[in-house]
């Protein structure tokens, strides 16, 4: 009989592949002629697709709560754990705004999200361990659900900022705003190009240990998945016949994550310069037909909407929760560590967000740019302050 972690991740790889099924029939049923989306309604393509994708959410839930009974704690403590869960609650979001506006398009860009999301999580080491003892407390339900949540449906109004992006730029123009919104694909490509060289280097079981010292003069072993392209401070390889470093980085940096992410930018580049080589044209211009028949103020008020829910959920979780906790774990409710510093660029963010919002009538395009800036900020604060910089919440790059 297998066991639950085994049901577990066959559980989370059949929602993936259901989402990404999902997204197929959402794509036919964009393909229906009956004009906007919002005036003609849902179609049998569409039906079966938001079908599949409640499935796959069940799935994901069931995921979930085996893996959380297999490790006698919630499935939330580290990278692979907190982004599947953050990827539960984008789709989670989504399919309630699908049963408001029955947006196929909103369909196709929140599930690739969410599986880019899956896809990411599943690059990290996801056996379930015992917590450490300053994550021993129901307060790590509490403030990381409650973040995951808040973020998702900000990551919403993202998803609604490109959209209407996509359609009111002219994505064959030489402007700024071409240019800036090819850059935000040019990122998902990246994050493509780091899921394909980490899985290479996975499958071919690449190992390399290194020496180094850290910020307090101790010796360590940092043990590389990757060639190292960059070493960590004071390294040294101690592997035969594997890549020496080209230099050293600085103590305060995990070299070793920072590596990864130079391999992924390299790998994604080559990636989407192959896509335009191929295609001939930009991506957004490829994906310009997905959003012909989007009401440009219907996913405009998607992205407000948003905003409006998500910013006090996250507030709630990513700062009053976070607080509480960092008074019970380190006796003070402030320290300035980065994940900290973070959370609080986040919240001052959304907050002028609503404030130019509803008091300077920053609407339509002008707010699609700021949601998709809001988005970089969180995920910047996922992946290089989990990743490269050190502090008191490094436990969560484990």
């Amino acid at each position: 009989m297998p066991s639950l972690i085994q049901i577990s991740s066959n559980l989370l790889e059949a929602a993936f592949i259901l989402y990404l099924i999902a997204t197929l029939f959402f794509g036919g049923g964009i393909r229906d002629k009956r004009g906007l989306e919002k005036s003609a309604g849902p179609n049998k393509w569409s039906k079966i697709a938001i079908s599949l994708t409640l499935i796959g959410f069940a799935s994901q839930i069931g995921y979930f709560i085996t893996r959380w009974i297999a490790g006698g704690h919630a499935p939330v403590s580290n990278m692979f754990e907190f982004t599947t869960f953050f990827g539960m609650m984008v789709v989670g979001a989504f399919i309630i705004l699908y049963f408001i506006y029955k947006l196929n398009a909103l369909g196709i860009f929140a599930l690739t999200l969410a599986m880019l999301m899956i896809a990411f999580a599943s690059m990290f080491p996801s056996n379930v361990s015992p917590l450490i003892p300053s994550l021993q407390s129901h307060w790590l339900y509490i403030h990381v659900t409650t973040v995951a949540i808040g973020q998702a449906i900000l990551i919403i109004s993202f998803v609604a900022g490109i959209m209407y992006l996509l359609k009111a730029v002219d994505t064959k123009a030489k402007d700024k705003r071409a240019f800036w919104l090819e850059a935000i694909m040019y990122s998902v490509v990246i994050a493509i190009g780091f899921i394909i060289i980490t899985s290479a280097f996975s499958f071919v079981d690449y190992k390399a240990d290194l020496n180094w010292i850290d910020k307090e003069g101790k010796e360590k072993v940092a043990a590389y998945t990757l060639p190292a392209l960059v070493g960590p401070h004071d390294g040294e390889l101690i592997t035969d016949g594997k890549m020496q470093p080209l230099f050293n980085m600085p103590a305060i940096i995990d070299a070793q994550k920072f590596n990864t992410m130079i391999w992924s930018l390299i790998i994604g580049t080559l990636l989407y310069l192959l896509i335009r080589l191929i295609f001939r044209n930009r991506i957004i211009t490829l994906l310009q037909p997905l959003v012909k028949k989007v009401n440009l103020d219907l996913v405009d008020e998607i992205g407000y909407r948003s905003v409006l829910i998500g910013f006090p959920v996250y507030a709630l979780g990513g700062l009053v929760f976070a607080m509480i906790w960092a008074q019970i774990a380190w006796t003070r409710f402030w320290g300035w560590d980065p994940k900290e510093v973070w959370a609080l660029i986040t919240f001052l963010f959304y907050a002028a967000f609503l404030h130019l919002r509803l008091s300077k009538g920053w609407h339509g395009e002008k707010s699609a740019w700021l949601a998709v800036i809001g988005f970089a900020i969180i995920m910047f604060n996922l992946v290089a302050v989990n990743l490269i910089l050190f502090g008191l919440h490094s436990y969560a790059a484990n």
